[in-house]
């Protein structure tokens, strides 16, 4: 009798699965369900990755050790083994396997969950059976019995599978040769701790540094602009010149040459109106939906991920981890059907529902392996969600009733308005159809649009005004700092800001670094690694990613452009134009030429420059490690026996507090330091504390109050 094993990518999954079925049994890390199709099936499921690429010590014992001698480290072969810690699921997945006539891959359908499946299948040593894939966009119950009714070739896929395990491979290679060389070679030159290096990561974390380092480094200058308040028989209106002026003088001049004073006639020389037509935003993509709900509610990437994976999970919406704004036109049928319903949800109406395709969202052409996240026909119960699945569900349900709203219509009014030769522009609207805005009637962007469109007196070309001038006093802008939200952004749209035409082209057509299933993870990386850190929502990067920086910024691992090369020919290997090899070998030439350039990166470096003044940093005291000087090197304090290898450092700010140097000196001569103010814990309370230091490390103390 032959058995059908379907192999899912944790519990939550398989049990949406079992529900399915007419007749399921909950086993032991298993279900075994059966229908008409499937006699006594067998779901099995993954925690996620069961399986794992070896770590450098499985390989050889030598390569454990963080050494210059060991590198590069490069397998003849990679390898891979059960996870820590999920051996017993393994077990039961592999027997189920091992007894399967068929696999059923039923994992996440994109191009991490085809890998986690044949990984598993490929250990378990059952690739060589029958494969069928499991392709779905929701976990509702009809969603998935159509989707085993119509299973697909698992060969489809297998281009996919290689193209997620090269870039594991290749990251593997990328991190573990290249966060040992930069650590190395800064514990060489007196830095302490460990320098995590990655593909997409460095690249990332090198953006926000240039983003800050444009801030710190912006002057703010004053500028002037002339303005113009006019009156007409029929009302008042507010012009601008469009040139600006460099200082007050400037403009006084430039007004004195030009005849400019309250006592100068007007004329409106030009009356334009023109209606316009703006249509409700494209549907979400998770990027999309994650710069969204960072900038409405401050939720961090991977916050947002976390949620509207639970809302898949609970049926409510579709699959999340999307790259495309466009449904097909099954989907729009069913929402179609579905909007009474959705509108009755949240208390809404239409009064003209647009019914009729529109390219903007629906397009199965730009549909490839997912569409855009939208509800599906399951309506939540709202009050039994949370306050944040709310949140994200009325963003999504939102976003897809506008699609069905009329577009936003407005009169915009030009007048130009001249006194002697100056020109003056005046612009206004009239709202007509609020259209899909009306849903977002509420929301500050909205009502600060409105309020800065200035109501017009009804007038016409050729009739004069009285004039009355006045000056604004402004000054130039630094770039904002990154949120979660627009560093989401940035990373997809980066090629924008490439001066190489090349480079730019890369980046647009493999949508930046990184991809919509791996961003959220890669911001969450720097955090942990200490790189990055957030205030009131804004990213900066810390001394610790700073001084990385610094080394970095003239090596390949900085630039976004040679991961987007990379991307480039990952996709290759998924459209079959590519292999594993040459992608591999690529890496492994990289990986060679960063080996022989880091050397000079450290020798014209600003932490050699900072470590070869020796004295002529100031001493703040003596190292109670070795003895010798403690040094302020710039972005910390540290010995002047690095050399020697003397490890002792002291950071510059800890705990949200920066040091001073008095701080320092009492740390190194009296062990302690007074009272210091304003520390915050890590939930950002703060709070008041002495350090000291205990065995060579910094530590609180909390004297008892008397």
């Amino acid at each position: 009798m032959s058995k059908t094993v379907i192999l899912a990518e944790k519990p939550s999954q398989a049990s949406a699965y079992a529900d399915a079925f007419d007749h399921s049994e909950r086993k032991d890390g298993h279900f075994v369900v059966s229908d008409k199709e499937f006699a006594n099936a067998v779901i099995t499921y993954g925690f996620g990755h069961l399986v794992s690429l070896f770590s450098p010590e499985d390989y050889h014992e030598k390569w454990k050790k963080w050494d210059f001698n060991t590198l590069p480290l490069l397998p003849t072969e990679y390898r891979f083994k059960v996870s820590d810690g999920k051996q017993k699921q393994y077990t039961i997945v592999k027997k189920h396997l091992d007894e399967a006539d068929t696999i059923i891959i039923a994992t996440d359908g994109d191009r991490e969950g085809e890998a986690i499946a044949r990984l598993i299948i490929n250990l378990s040593g059952n690739n060589h059976k029958q494969l069928k894939r499991l392709w779905i966009n929701s976990l509702e119950k009809e969603e998935i019995k159509n989707g085993f009714h119509h299973l697909r070739n698992g060969e489809e896929f297998y281009s996919s599978y290689k193209e997620a395990e090269t870039r594991q491979i290749a990251d593997w290679l990328v991190g573990m040769n290249l966060s040992r060389l930069y650590t190395l070679y800064m514990q060489k030159n007196g830095m302490k701790g460990v320098f995590s290096i990655g593909r997409v990561q460095t690249p990332t974390l090198y953006l926000i540094y240039q983003r800050n380092k444009e801030i710190a480094e912006f002057v703010s200058k004053p500028f002037y602009e002339l303005y113009g308040r006019f009156s007409h028989k029929k009302g008042v209106y507010q012009g601008k010149y469009a040139g600006r002026f460099d200082s007050e003088f400037d403009l006084e001049a430039f007004k004195e040459k030009q005849e400019i004073s309250d006592s100068a006639p007007g004329q409106i020389t030009s009356v334009k109106t023109e209606e316009k037509k703006q249509y409700a935003p494209k549907l979400f993509s998770l990027s999309d939906l994650q710069a969204t709900a960072n900038k409405r509610f401050h939720y961090s990437a991977s916050e947002t991920l976390k949620i509207v994976q639970g809302l898949y999970e609970k049926k409510l919406v579709s699959y999340p981890r999307t790259d495309t704004n466009y449904i097909g036109r099954p989907e729009f049928d069913y929402l179609k059907n579905a909007l009474p319903s959705y509108l009755n949800l949240v208390n809404e109406t239409i009064a003209e529902p647009q019914l009729k395709e529109n390219k903007r969202y629906v397009d199965g052409a730009n549909v490839q392996e997912h569409y855009a996240i939208i509800p599906t026909r399951t309506l939540p119960n709202l009050a039994a969600l949370s306050q944040k699945e709310r949140n994200i569900y009325a963003l999504i349900l939102y976003r897809t009733l506008s699609m069905f709203e009329k577009p936003y219509i407005y009169d915009e009014t030009t007048i130009e308005t001249t006194v002697h030769a100056v020109l003056f522009k005046t612009t206004g609207k009239v709202e007509k159809v609020m259209g899909w805005r009306k849903f977002y009637k509420n929301e500050k962007e909205m009502k600060k649009t409105t309020e800065e469109n200035q109501t017009l007196p009804t007038v016409r070309e050729g009739d004069a005004v009285a004039s009355h001038f006045y000056t604004k006093e402004k000054k130039t802008q630094p770039p904002k700092y990154y949120t979660e939200g627009t560093l989401i952004t940035a990373m997809k749209n980066v090629g924008r800001d490439a001066e190489d035409e090349e480079n730019k082209a890369i980046l647009r057509e493999t949508e930046g670094i990184g991809t919509e299933a791996t961003r959220a993870n890669v911001i969450e990386t720097l955090k942990k690694q200490d790189y990055i850190t957030l205030q009131k929502n804004n990213v900066l990067v810390t001394p610790k990613g700073e001084t990385l920086c610094e080394v970095i910024q003239n090596d390949e691992i900085a630039n976004a452009s040679m991961t987007a090369k990379w991307e480039k020919y990952l996709k290759k290997i998924r459209n079959q134009e590519g292999t594993q090899e040459a992608f591999l070998s690529s890496i492994t030439n990289f990986i060679h030429h960063l080996i022989q350039k880091v050397p000079d990166t450290f020798e014209n470096s600003a932490i050699k420059k900072h470590t070869e003044k020796g004295e002529a940093n100031t001493v703040m005291g003596v190292c109670p490690q070795c003895c010798k000087n403690v040094l302020d090197k710039g972005k910390f304090f540290g010995c002047a026996g690095y050399r020697e290898g003397c490890t002792f450092t002291l950071p510059k700010k800890w705990s949200g507090k920066t040091l001073t140097k008095k701080n320092v000196k009492d740390l190194l001569s009296k062990q302690e330091t007074s009272l210091i103010k304003g520390f915050k814990s890590k939930k950002g309370t703060p709070f008041n504390a002495k350090l000291k230091l205990v065995n060579n490390k910094l530590a609180f103390y909390f004297p008892n109050p008397k």
